[in-house]
């Protein structure tokens, strides 16, 4: 009999090689032939859509759009397409639907209508041959590989890492990544299996065992991954965790926190990192349990230790530690984090 939690923790262990994997020539070279056409299409705006762990890479995506590219870029509400009949004018959109499993028929639906409308849609997803794959004008297969739990891990940082090639390529014009991002793009897979040997994580388990609700909060690039970690524990250890980012945390959510609500707080060493310097004094006037994942020791808090990195880089490296977390405080709890009560691998929603 298979042990709890054992497809969990091989697909997070799995997640350098993936990275290693979609970094490779070939698949390099198949997300640059895409960056080259969007180039050259020069849309004026991007709309990602996306649901659950893949709603937040798209997140991620969108930050990267609008400080990379300078272009607007949102998150498209499926359901006024499916459920209300919506069809917005997209003529000059680049659209984007993510998607581990390609195979939620609301977010064909949305690609479609927006085809319809003119725009160049792409599907982002793990399974190229899937609806969304076929819906979409252009495609990205993540190369991810099968999953064996039904909390995405290795799937979501795939996406990650092919947004973040993507939107760079489009960048360079010609969908080539230029030799210093290439440079520091190949350090990943290392960085992130150095990341992994952390015990940390493991060790944090047991203090949160009887935890009745948890906060996580980042800023800029790192809000995508405070919203992931929430969602990775309220699917594998029923505990109830909001996500904030770090701004929104202090306009009223700061009240809930005490020393028995532990906050997750992502500190990189960029804009977004410094700016939660506001954040954590606060945090500590409320005497509140705060673990900092980052690259440098915060007073008063524990730290699950991450390389510096780009910030741009650092939600590939981020949430490893706190899936891990999410991995130890189920098992900790007595759940099996490979098949949460009530949860299928691909949800169908309309």
């Amino acid at each position: 009999m298979t042990r709890a939690g054992a497809g969990m923790a091989a697909d997070i262990d799995e997640q350098p090689a993936g990275y290693a994997r979609l970094l490779s020539a070939a698949n390099a070279a198949e997300i640059a032939r895409v960056a080259a056409v969007i180039a050259e299409r020069r849309p004026r705006h991007v709309v990602f859509t996306a649901r659950g762990t893949s709603d937040h890479a798209a997140l991620y995506g969108a930050y990267l759009t609008e400080i990379r590219l300078g272009l607007p870029a949102g998150l498209a509400s499926p359901s006024a397409v499916t459920l209300f009949g919506a069809r917005p004018d997209l003529s000059d959109a680049l659209v984007v639907g993510v998607s581990q499993s390609g195979g939620s028929p609301d977010l064909a639906e949305v690609l479609r209508a927006a085809r319809a409308t003119g725009a160049l849609t792409l599907a982002v997803t793990n399974a190229p041959g899937s609806p969304l794959a076929e819906v979409a004008e252009l495609s990205i297969d993540i190369a991810a590989g099968h999953e064996r739990a039904v909390a995405a891990t290795k799937t979501y940082t795939a996406e990650l890492l092919a947004l973040l090639m993507l939107v760079e390529g489009i960048r360079a014009g010609d969908g080539v990544l230029p030799a210093a991002e290439r440079e520091a793009l190949d350090a990943l897979p290392e960085l992130a299996a150095r990341t992994l040997t952390d015990g940390t994580p493991a060790q944090l388990a047991p203090r949160y065992r009887f935890a009745r609700q948890l906060v996580t909060t980042g800023r800029g690039y790192a809000y995508p991954t405070a919203r992931e970690a929430a969602l990775k524990l309220m699917e594998t250890s029923y505990l109830p965790a909001l996500a904030f980012s770090g701004a929104d945390l202090l306009h009223g959510p700061l009240a809930m926190t005490d020393p028995e609500v532990p906050v997750l707080a992502l500190v990189g060493s960029g804009p977004g990192g410094r700016s939660m310097g506001e954040v954590l004094p606060r945090l500590g006037e409320r005497r509140a349990d705060v673990v900092v994942v980052g690259s440098a020791d915060v007073p008063g808090a524990t730290r699950l230790a991450v390389p510096e990195v780009d910030e741009r880089y650092a939600p590939l490296l981020d949430i490893l530690p706190l899936q891990r977390l999410a991995l130890a405080l189920a098992l900790t709890r007595g759940e099996d984090p490979d098949a949460p009560r009530g949860l299928k691998k691909v949800t169908a929603t309309m």
